[in-house]
């Protein structure tokens, strides 16, 4: 099952390591995304992204645009602006997400493929620019959703999470932070926290906000 907020992220500022604005972003991504596809994390299929205008705010119309290049292709950026929605000529690429599918192993070991296994996302916005990592799904965590241990499944899905994010910080040069804590779990350095265990030795259940 997928939550509907992430059960952990990691934020990376890279402000002092890249340039802001789309081209950046996109490269940025691409070179985060090959890492997570290394690990069989992320094979990605389509951009997502908001539009703005500054000084006014979000416009409220999304963009899909399906990856029919890979993410690395220097024609990419004029493409996603080309996607401008023709009545807000001066609107701007807000937070671009790379959506596709990933790899996870259940107990057994064998392989199954999960869209949006793994979200990530990067913003070009002119301050500064900015990438996020998030995870939903609760095969990272010792515990599932409704509290029950699944260690087989931990310990097939949560070291290879764990070399990604290292990868990612190793590439960037910058240390991913982990995001705030969710009703679905929390990150830690590498990976997913594991809660307090109760007195029967599960965790917490929280099915009922699935």
């Amino acid at each position: 099952m997928r939550a509907p907020r992430e059960c952990g992220s990691w934020f990376w500022d890279l402000d002092e390591v890249a340039a802001p604005g789309l081209e950046s972003a996109l490269v940025v991504a691409s070179r985060m995304a090959d890492v997570l596809g290394r690990h069989e994390l992320l094979t990605p299929h389509r951009l997502e992204y908001d539009w703005y205008v500054l000084d006014s705010g979000g416009i409220g119309i999304t963009t899909n645009l399906a990856l029919t290049v890979p993410l690395g292709d220097p024609r990419l950026p004029e493409r996603v602006l080309n996607s401008r929605p023709s009545g807000f000529p001066n609107a701007e690429v807000d937070d671009v997400h790379v959506v596709g599918v990933g790899v996870w192993n259940d107990a057994e070991g064998k392989p199954h493929r999960e869209p949006r296994l793994v979200d990530l996302s990067v913003s070009p916005a002119p301050v500064g620019l900015s990438a996020e990592v998030s995870v939903h799904h609760d095969i990272w965590g010792w515990f599932d959703f409704s509290g029950r241990p699944h260690p087989d499944v931990h310990q097939h899905n949560a070291p290879r999470l764990a070399a990604a994010l290292q990868d990612i910080n190793s590439m960037l040069g910058v240390k991913g932070e982990p995001g705030e804590v969710t009703y679905f779990g929390f990150a830690t350095e590498l990976g997913i926290g594991t809660p307090d265990t109760l007195d029967d030795g599960s965790g917490p259940d929280v099915t009922d906000k699935l």
